[in-house]
C-alpha cells in the first residue's frame, strides 16, 4: 500500500509546514481549504494575492467539511474539530497559533 499523495498548499513562499510569507511563526502551521475554489491556501492573504477571485466563507452548516490541513502531520481536520481543538492538532498535538481565532470570520461563518 502506498502512502497518500501529499495535499498541495498554495500561497506565497509556502514551505512543507504550510507556513508562508505572511505567517511563519513556529505555530503558523495550518492551511485552510477555501470554499470558493476547493483549494488549500496557507492564509487569506495568500489566497487574495494568487487565486484571482474573492474568497467565500464556510457556512455554519458545513462544519463537517475537512477543510483544515495540519502542517505538522499533514492530516486534514473537520472545521468543527479545528474550532474545538484548543489550538493543538487533535492528531499530533502540534501547537497552533491562538491568534488565528482573530481571523475565523474570514474563513467561517461565525
Amino acid at each position: 500500500m502506498r502512502a497518500p499523495d501529499p495535499i498541495a498548499c498554495h500561497g506565497v513562499g509556502v514551505n512543507e509546514r504550510t507556513q508562508c510569507a505572511h505567517y511563519h511563526s513556529e505555530r503558523d502551521i495550518i492551511a485552510i481549504k477555501h470554499k470558493c475554489c476547493d483549494t488549500f491556501y496557507a492564509c487569506i492573504e495568500c489566497h487574495n494575492e494568487t487565486a484571482g477571485h474573492p474568497p467565500a466563507v464556510w457556512g455554519k452548516d458545513e462544519r463537517a467539511a475537512e477543510a483544515i490541513l495540519c502542517g505538522n502531520c499533514h492530516r486534514t481536520l473537520r472545521i468543527a474539530d479545528y474550532l474545538a481543538c484548543d489550538n493543538a492538532c487533535p492528531a499530533c498535538r502540534a501547537a497552533f497559533n491562538p491568534g488565528c481565532a482573530n481571523h475565523y470570520h474570514l474563513y467561517f461563518e461565525m
